[in-house]
């Protein structure tokens, strides 16, 4: 591309005032940020013997989960999307073919590697199926590397852990709940709710 091709817009630096230029207001600004966090309240936790609890566990990114069907069945289809959207590349599924006659695919092998994970949520927002999600479990620990790597047994039991305190997504629609970070339901909710 050429600096003089017609497609390209130029645009002109913004020229600064004198308080621009001296950094007056942002310094002001930074210092006020700073006192309101310096005399603010303050909250402390005492881990381990106080559990740090998230003020909406339905939207915090915690360790990852795989989702149950209604027959107990792993959710996932094998489609692959939650790994090529990792951009971590934290995310490993091995396919077969399915058994149940309701999916051509399931995953015969599914790991993350939760150390190279950066806990984005770009796998949960992939899945097509909600399959995979992020719950509001954050502490993990582990004695080596490869037990930090969960499978698809581990992934299950976290669902198995979590399932009662942290509806799937889909459930939550279906029931009518707001999705995470509204306040107010779904128009069908809505509808259902006024009949």
């Amino acid at each position: 591309m050429k600096p003089d091709d017609p497609h390209i817009r130029w645009i002109e630096e913004p020229k600064l005032g004198v308080a621009g230029k001296i950094y007056l207001p942002l310094f002001v600004e930074g210092i006020t940020t700073t006192l309101k966090h310096l005399l603010g309240p303050k909250l402390t936790v005492e881990s381990p013997e106080e559990r740090y609890v998230a003020p909406d566990p339905l939207i915090y990114r915690g360790v990852h989960r795989l989702n149950r069907d209604a027959e107990g069945r792993v959710k996932c289809v094998a489609c692959f999307l939650c790994a090529t959207a990792c951009p971590a590349h934290c995310i490993d599924i091995l396919a077969a073919e399915s058994p149940w006659p309701d999916r051509e695919k399931y995953p015969q092998s599914f790991t993350i590697d939760e150390l190279r994970c950066i806990y984005c949520g770009m796998c949960e927002e992939a899945c097509p199926v909600d399959a995979i999600e992020l719950t509001s479990l954050y502490d993990l620990s582990g004695k080596s590397r490869e037990e930090m790597i969960f499978d698809k047994e581990k992934l299950l039991s976290i669902y198995d852990q979590t399932k009662d305190t942290e509806p799937m997504r889909s459930r939550r629609e279906a029931a009518g709940q707001p999705p995470p970070g509204r306040d107010e339901p779904t128009p069908e909710a809505r509808e259902e709710q006024t009949s």
